[in-house]
């Protein structure tokens, strides 16, 4: 399982890349390994506005039914239009080509409420036991 070092990451399972004012976002690897294969994905429009911790899209697999959370708040500035037509980009590729959405960040700080790879990692440990 990756925990890429340059990311941070929420305890719902998505990560971040940050940009200058930009985060990039999408599920952990951990997140499409418990989903299994996954068939179906909503994605915001363009210019909407996201609030952190709040529903932003839908990832249905096999298995479930998942929101997918805002790790934090701004407008959605661009959407992974290639997503919805191949949701199977998350499994494959959950950090690359799998990324969801880009948000301008309202307020960079939230960042601070995130892990760190290390911290992650002890996380998704730790729910393991």
């Amino acid at each position: 399982m990756e925990f890429p070092e340059d990311l941070r990451y929420s305890k719902e399972h998505e990560w971040v890349l940050v940009e200058g004012n930009v985060a990039t976002v999408g599920i952990t690897d951990y997140a499409q390994e418990q989903l299994g294969e996954i068939v179906y994905v909503e994605l915001p429009e363009v210019g909407e506005k996201v609030s952190k911790e709040d529903a932003f899209g839908v990832v249905e697999s096999v298995k479930t039914v998942s929101d997918v959370y805002a790790p934090v708040s701004g407008s959605v500035i661009e959407v992974n239009d290639d997503l919805p037509d191949n949701p199977e980009m998350l499994n494959d590729d959950p950090y690359g080509d799998g990324w969801m959405i880009k948000i301008e960040m309202s307020d960079p700080e939230e960042l601070e409420d995130l892990m760190t790879a290390e911290e992650y990692e002890r996380y998704v440990a730790e729910l393991k036991e």
